[in-house]
């Protein structure tokens, strides 16, 4: 048995020894009642009842640990009147003779619970404000008054988990277990967070005794940091950490009243500090928000507050912090310790490129590691290894922040490479000055220090302009490739909502989703929220504006690569147009491009015996000529054989029909 068990089994034998010795206190003063006493008689068992109390307090100097009577009594605030009451409450479920005792004091044969009538005839120091609502011992739910016509004569019985804990048994209250939990362990403190908490220490030990607590807030979206901060505030204070989740708060204000009263209680009687994680609240549900508030300022006690972006105000003392993940400094030295722990060489594990594209909380960092890490622990660790290691290391981050925004978004798996793409070269090189910057935007930014420099227009944004067909998905798939990143493709016309408000919730939900991977975002059909905007003839294009605004706002601020796509490239707004740091038109292709995409077309199981130059003559943009090619393939199969020119003219024609356009200039 270790010596910790040990301490803790002799705190458990002093205790019971002092309650024991309380106990037989209250048990020779009531033998002292039970029989006929004088005014002078009564005097002298009373000062014989305080002396002894008296001397058994005095006595705590032999016990390394407050028993916890006294640490109640303290802590409540119980007057020698009240603190006995409880003791006698007490008395009456562990000691069979004291409950004896109060059935011969009060004449009665069905109950052994003292009754306030009781203790006020026998107990010294009495005061009638002992068993108000307000005293200590009825609000904090110390004892129960099992009520009767005649108030005095109404029993009273101690709160079985108070009994419980009188007794040395400190489990929590199964109510606060239905609805709380705790945690032991988070991640690696980093500088950033460290001075957070710093700050909370030195806020929580400047607090007046007696003083609320002030309430500490915890805003940002890193949740695993936060809680970070908040088990180093709890070790500081040496207390135990519960969380709360907002939804199991309830909604009746007589439940939130008692459940924070009980919370408080076990709170002050056991070191708890409340972590309330209201990350998930839904902040157009009123009545939960106001429940919640509501909650919250009848807490006693260390309450941390965690939410996103909800920041209600209270009217006790609070203080707010903002709490991000790891800036990419703090990553990239969580990722090199990591790696070198595990014997890498970080240096060739491409950590720079990692933390300049996925922005990741010390949590996710610790569990993609290990995941990746315990794989690879075993072998010899050469070049070959960790440039599979760097790739696994990636693909891995990729799928660890892959947005789940599937009900508004179309994940496209990228297959389109630099040479598929048939554009003009002009085109084509700012192609490639898009995937430059995204790939060194952290050298940039951070390293370079360009982000001090410039706090918005950071986010790196295009606007793919062309005809339907001209490779603007396509060129979207070819920058998702090169980048290794994944691609999402958004229908803004089923975005743009026609309730006033919803369009940029929507819009939140897709950029805060793909925040965390840089996840290229691909919006098509931009037409459908831009557009020039001169005139604001009602609340709809006004509000219209500000949804465009809002779009903008956050691919400015979009740690990823944003795009959107149009048709109709001169109905945008100019204003709007200078908000967009790259802009790519793509022409409709002439016969040499096109010719280069009839070469292409076909994937090399294939085969075909086509004119290429004839082919070029069909005027059409990319879009068709893969349809036209497709159903040509499609109609050679049924056939058995090669892609013939026949076969092509049948696809064109269809092809032609679908677009209504007249097949001319091009002959079988």
């Amino acid at each position: 048995m270790s010596n910790k068990s040990n301490n803790q089994d002799d705190w458990g034998i002093a205790n019971q020894r002092y309650l024991a010795d309380m106990l037989n206190i209250i048990k020779d003063h009531l033998k002292a009642h039970s029989k006929p006493l004088n005014e002078e008689e009564k005097e002298s068992v009373s000062k014989k009842f305080l002396l002894s109390m008296q001397e058994l307090k005095e006595s705590l100097n032999n016990i390394a640990t407050v028993p916890p009577i006294e640490l109640l009594t303290n802590i409540m605030g119980l007057s020698s009147f009240e603190k006995n009451i409880l003791l006698l409450c007490a008395g009456a479920e562990l000691d069979a003779e004291i409950a004896e005792l109060i059935t011969f004091l009060q004449d009665e044969k069905l109950f052994a619970l003292p009754t306030f009538s009781l203790v006020l005839a026998i107990f010294p120091e009495s005061h009638w404000s002992a068993i108000t609502l307000s005293g200590p011992l009825r609000y904090w739910r110390l004892i129960e008054v099992n009520k009767t016509p005649l108030v005095t004569r109404s029993p009273l019985k101690i709160d079985e988990h108070i009994l419980h804990f009188l007794a040395g048994v400190t489990e929590q209250h199964e109510k606060l277990r239905e609805m709380s939990y705790s945690i032991t362990r988070t991640g690696h403190l980093l500088p950033s967070q460290f001075r957070v908490v710093e700050n909370v220490c030195k806020i929580l030990s400047e607090r007046k005794t007696g003083a609320l607590h002030p309430l500490i807030h915890l805003m940002g979206k890193d949740q695993s940091g936060k809680l970070t901060i908040a088990m180093s505030v709890n070790s500081w204070l040496g207390s135990e950490l519960y969380i709360i989740s907002a939804p199991t708060v309830p909604s009746n204000t007589h439940e939130i009243t008692e459940m924070a009263r009980l919370w408080s209680r076990e709170a002050a009687l056991n070191g708890y500090i409340l972590f309330l994680d209201c990350t998930e609240i839904d902040l157009t549900d009123k009545v939960k928000t106001e429940s919640i508030i509501r909650f919250i300022e009848n807490l006693h006690g260390v309450v941390i507050l965690s939410s996103s972006e909800w920041a209600p105000e209270f009217r006790r003392s609070n203080f707010v912090f903002y709490v991000e993940k790891p800036v990419p400094n703090e990553q990239l030295s969580l990722w090199q310790n990591i790696c070198v722990d595990a014997g890498y060489n970080a240096s060739e594990l491409g950590l720079d490129k990692l933390v300049s594209q996925f922005n990741l909380s010390t949590s996710t960092i610790a569990k993609i590691a290990n995941e990746i890490f315990t794989d690879n622990s075993d072998g010899e660790k050469n070049g070959m290894e960790h440039d599979y290691l760097s790739k696994k290391l990636w693909k891995i981050c990729c799928e660890h922040t892959r947005p789940l925004i599937d009900e508004l978004a179309q994940r496209i798996e990228p297959l389109a490479e630099w040479d598929d793409i048939i554009i003009p070269e002009e085109q084509k090189s700012i192609l490639r000055t898009v995937a430059a910057q995204v790939r060194n935007r952290n050298k940039v930014y951070e390293q370079w220090g360009f982000s001090k420099k410039m706090s918005r227009g950071l986010g790196i944004s295009v606007l793919f302009a062309g005809e339907s067909g001209t490779g603007k998905t396509m060129a979207a798939e070819v920058l998702a490739n090169d980048l290794q990143l994944e691609l999402y493709k958004i229908d803004l016309s089923k975005v743009v909502n026609k309730y006033i408000g919803e369009t940029e919730k929507n819009l939140k939900k897709i950029f805060d989703a793909a925040e965390d991977g840089g996840t290229i975002l691909l919006f098509d059909e931009a037409d459908a929220l831009f557009g020039k905007r001169s005139e604001v003839k009602d609340s709809h294009d006004r509000y219209s504006n500000i949804e465009v605004s809002y779009l903008l706002q956050r691919m400015e601020a979009y740690r990823g690569l944003a795009i959107l796509t149009t048709n109709m490239k001169n109905a945008l707004d100019k204003a709007f147009l200078r908000r967009i740091r790259f802009i790519v038109t793509f022409p409709f292709p002439d016969a040499t491009h096109r010719s280069q995409i009839w070469k292409k077309v076909f994937p090399a199981g294939a085969k075909h015996n086509l004119d290429i130059e004839r082919l070029a003559r069909l005027n059409v943009a990319g879009g068709s000529i893969k349809n036209i090619a497709l159903n040509a393939a499609f109609f050679a199969a049924d056939e058995g054989d090669e892609v013939f020119m026949s076969h092509i003219s049948r696809a064109a024609k269809a092809e032609y029909e679908k677009l209504e356009k007249p097949l001319t200039n091009f002959y079988a």
